[in-house]
C-alpha cells in the first residue's frame, strides 16, 4: 500500500527532515507513526500526499510510483488518500451535510452521487441525525467525526490521521480512535500520526518510531517507548 525506499528529504540550507527512510505499510494495516516534534512526521505526510517531493529515494502508493508525480495527477492521488487533521478545517457557514458534500463537489461528482454518498458516511460516524446542523452547533468530538466522514467520501484506500485527537478531551479522543479502528476493520489502511503515548500503547498495533528523521524502531504490537 505505502512504500518508502531510501527516502530522504533535505530542505534548503541543508536541513535534513528525513534520512534514508525505508518502510512498507501493507493493505489493511493499522500503523501508528510516532516521535517527538521535529522528527519528520509532518514531512512524511507531505510526501505521501505529494505536497513535497523526496530529495532522494522512491515512494509508492497503492502500486503507483509517485516519486515524480505530475501536477495534474495529484488530485487523482489524493482521492485515494483520506486525511484527518488536528484542526477541523470545517466551513462554518455550511451544514455538516454540506461540509462533507463540498469535498465531492470540488472533484466534480454529480448531485445524485453526492446525495447518495454523504448520508452513508455520516451514518458511519454516527451523525446522520445531525446532518442539518452547523459546526458551531455540535461538540468538538462531533466536529472531528465530520472530518472523518469527509475523509471517507471518496472511499479512499488509505486514511492518514495527523494528530486527530490533538484538540479533544480523553473521552472524545477514545471515541475517534475507536472509529478509526472500525474503519480499519472495513479494510481501509489507517496511518495514525501522533505523539499520544497512551493511545498508541492501548492500540497494540504496529508502531513506527521516528527520531532525527530516521526510523529507529518498527514493532508489531509495539509501544511508544520515547
Amino acid at each position: 500500500m505505502l512504500k518508502f525506499k531510501n527516502v530522504s528529504k533535505i530542505y534548503p540550507g541543508q536541513s535534513v527532515a528525513l534520512k534514508n527512510v525505508n518502510l512498507h505499510i501493507r493493505p489493511g494495516e493499522f500503523v501508528s507513526i510516532v516521535g517527538q516534534s521535529g522528527t519528520g512526521k509532518t514531512t512524511l505526510i507531505k510526501l505521501i500526499l505529494a505536497e513535497e517531493r523526496p530529495s532522494k529515494g522512491s515512494i509508492t502508493v497503492g502500486g503507483w510510483d509517485i516519486t515524480d508525480i505530475k501536477y495534474k495527477e495529484i488530485p487523482t492521488l489524493r482521492r485515494q488518500i483520506g486525511v484527518i487533521f488536528q484542526d477541523f478545517k470545517l466551513l462554518p457557514r455550511k451544514t455538516l451535510f454540506e461540509n462533507v458534500a463540498f469535498a465531492l463537489e470540488v472533484s466534480g461528482e454529480s448531485y445524485a452521487k453526492i446525495k447518495d454518498i454523504v448520508p452513508q458516511v455520516l451514518k458511519i460516524v454516527g451523525l446522520e441525525k445531525k446532518q442539518d446542523r452547523y459546526p458551531n452547533q455540535v461538540s468538538g468530538g462531533e466536529q472531528q467525526r465530520v472530518v472523518v466522514a469527509r475523509s471517507l467520501a471518496h472511499r479512499p484506500k488509505v486514511l492518514v490521521a495527523d494528530e486527530p485527537t490533538g484538540n479533544l478531551d480523553s473521552i472524545n479522543s477514545r471515541e475517534i480512535i475507536e472509529l478509526l479502528k472500525k474503519i480499519n476493520d472495513f479494510g481501509t489502511t489507517v496511518v495514525l500520526v501522533t505523539h499520544n503515548r497512551e493511545i498508541v500503547n492501548d492500540l497494540r498495533k504496529r508502531v513506527i518510531t521516528l527520531e532525527d528523521g530516521m526510523v529507529i524502531s518498527d514493532r508489531q504490537r509495539g509501544k511508544y517507548l520515547l
